[in-house]
């Protein structure tokens, strides 16, 4: 793998209590993860940008198909959810600041402008990438940083999902189908490395 320059920024997907084994969208590797996620941020936590997933007060407040989507899944709107489902997990809460967290309502994070402008203020150029859920919110994240041309280093160890077969589907989509664009890492080799 090539070095990860100073121009490096950790972004973690989503490790929130809302996708916990005690949150209403479980994520049962979310602990198995959570322990690697932590050591990579604890290195370079001012170099770390955690994201929440914030649904909406009411199905109403969203467009289209995802209407349909919070009316399926009301329980998890603000207008049931009990507003500490959407905290961080406890051992990355901790680190912010200096992190940074940025919420958003859908499942990338380069939805809308606070993550494109916080990375060309700092001027980033690789992405560190590491949360959840591998096959939703980080394939979604992925895609739009490669569509800034972004390098982007997604962390096999630090990337969970609900779905075993989803998680391993779309960690073989990166290495064959993205391999210009998208590098898989162990984070030993992060650690290695991080922060640069």
């Amino acid at each position: 793998m090539t070095p990860l320059g100073p121009a490096t920024l950790h972004l973690c997907i989503d490790m929130q209590r809302l996708f916990s084994p005690d949150g209403p969208w479980p994520t049962p590797w979310m602990e198995r993860v959570l322990p690697t996620v932590a050591r990579i941020a604890e290195r370079a936590p001012d170099r770390t940008v955690f994201t929440r997933f914030i649904p909406p007060y009411r199905p109403e407040d969203m467009p289209g198909a995802w209407r349909g989507y919070y009316e399926q899944w009301r329980e998890v709107t603000r207008e049931h959810l009990d507003p500490r489902m959407l905290d961080l997990m406890p051992s990355l809460q901790r680190l912010a600041p200096p992190a940074v967290v940025l919420d958003k309502p859908v499942y990338s994070a380069f939805a809308g402008h606070k993550l494109r402008d916080l990375v060309s203020e700092r001027g980033i150029d690789t992405l560190l990438i590491t949360g959840s859920e591998t096959d939703m919110c980080v394939l979604a994240t992925v895609l739009g940083a490669v569509d800034l041309g972004l390098r982007v280093v997604i962390v096999t160890d630090g990337v969970c999902s609900s779905s075993d077969e989803g998680h391993d589907s779309l960690l073989t989509l990166y290495t064959k189908r993205f391999s210009y664009q998208v590098e898989t890492v162990t984070s030993e080799v992060v650690l290695d490395q991080w922060p640069s």
